[in-house]
């Protein structure tokens, strides 16, 4: 059995970049292998953990179970991508710190990229619709109320309520 490739062509943390991809290959092994992008990690495999969460055109996806020549003309922002022109952390990736929210560290690359679909949307959810966002993730190092709390804390903050987020 021969296998088939295609050309894909997208954006990936800000940069245009060209590869021939196997058309069976997922979006996880494309931005691992092709691209040494590593914090898109390998968990499950199924679309249930969300260890390898990425955001395409805006909209946070288990890149495990998406292909990845559908990435053709797409955006896609992974960890990676959040880091400052001279390496510095995002607010959120700052907050995880502050929280102590990483713990083993395996999932927090996933968690930080859901976040980062729910700060983009900059308005005030309540902790249910913060909880719901983020449910899609395991965490077996059970750091969820510490997440949680980085997530609600840069979510006030970047809306001007520090002291609200002070308080949580």
């Amino acid at each position: 059995m021969s296998k088939q490739y295609k050309l894909v062509s997208c954006t990936i943390n800000g940069k245009k970049v060209e590869k021939m991809v196997d058309v069976r290959a997922s979006l996880t092994d494309m931005l691992r292998d092709d691209y040494r992008l590593t914090s898109v990690k390998k968990g499950c495999e199924v679309g249930e953990c969300g260890a390898c969460n990425v955001i395409i055109d805006g909209e946070c996806f288990n890149s495990c179970i998406y292909l990845a020549v559908w990435a053709e003309g797409k955006e896609i922002l992974t960890l990676e991508g959040l880091a400052g022109p001279n390496g510095e952390l995002s607010d959120i990736q700052q907050a995880f710190m502050d929280e102590a929210a990483v713990q083993c560290g395996f999932c927090s690359p996933g968690f930080i990229m859901s976040a980062v679909e729910i700060l983009e949307e900059k308005k005030e959810l309540s902790d249910d619709e913060i909880r719901k966002k983020m449910s899609g993730h395991l965490c077996r190092c059970t750091g969820y109320e510490n997440i949680f709390r980085a997530v609600k804390k840069t979510m006030l903050r970047r809306l001007g309520k520090d002291k609200e987020a002070d308080l949580v």
